[in-house]
């Protein structure tokens, strides 16, 4: 049985994700900007939170950590490498180990480039990956620690992943996004297409943060970096796939 999934909006634009398992009644949350929101939101669904998923260190991905797990005494999870500027972890994670949750193992990325010691979790048997600032809905993060190219090793790990995996990031900057993407990548119909479901999904109250890995690859620049045609529409024909990301990302923070 799948992971039961909930996005949970907090602060002005951030998401947090709770996780449970109907077998187990394990509950996780994939990040914690503020305890509020969360705590209504697992009240409401009658559940009782058993682990914190860090992604990375930004203070509003885990603001909320420490009075949390005083509230719930949830096991922490979080990356090795970022350990010194997280609060304190249970368990520290590096690429490539599983973690245990219900009936389901989860696999963590390592996705540095926003920052180093990001971290994803990607969960294969419910199709979901949390990316946080990573990846995001459109977009990827600023690099405000990474390289271009390690950033665009990240996204091509990411990349790999089945095409029907949800992503889900960590903000919901899709205004914003969606205008630069128009800006460089104009001519690709399936933007069009995604584009004009925004309304309807903000008048249905829908997660704007979560989509298909497929959709991204067919709509988000940064992950179209590889393609002859928007190196074209760049002015970049004869680049490599990591220079065209490099000029995409630079772009984007003039835009």
């Amino acid at each position: 049985m799948p992971l039961t999934l909930h996005a949970v909006r907090c602060l002005s634009d951030n998401y947090a994700y709770l996780l449970h398992d109907p077998a187990s009644g394990r509950t996780g949350v994939v990040d914690v900007p503020e305890v509020a929101p969360i705590n209504d939101a697992l009240t409401a669904k009658g559940w009782a939170l058993s682990d914190i998923f860090i992604t990375h260190h930004h203070h509003d991905h885990i603001g909320g950590v420490e009075e949390l797990r005083a509230a719930t005494g949830a096991t922490v999870w979080g990356a090795a490498a970022d350990r010194h500027r997280l609060p304190p972890l249970d368990h520290a994670l590096a690429e490539g180990d599983t973690i245990p949750f219900g009936t389901e193992l989860a696999r963590v990325i390592d996705v540095s480039g926003h920052t180093n010691g990001h971290i994803a979790f990607h969960f294969p048997d419910s199709q979901l990956a949390f990316t946080a600032d990573s990846l995001m809905a459109l977009g990827c993060g600023r690099l405000f620690e990474g390289t271009p190219a390690q950033m665009w090793h990240s996204l091509t790990k990411l990349m790999a992943l089945p095409e029907l995996t949800r992503i889900c990031s960590g903000h919901d900057y899709l205004s914003g996004n969606a205008a630069f993407a128009l800006s460089v990548d104009g001519a690709n119909p399936a933007l069009a297409v995604r584009i004009a479901r925004f309304d309807d999904m903000r008048r249905e109250a829908a997660p704007m943060a979560i989509a298909t890995l497929a959709e991204e690859k067919a709509t988000n620049p940064f992950l179209r970096a590889a393609d002859p045609s928007l190196k074209a529409a760049l002015g970049m024909a004869g680049a490599t796939d990591g220079e065209c990301f490099a000029e995409l990302r630079a772009r984007k923070d003039r835009f």
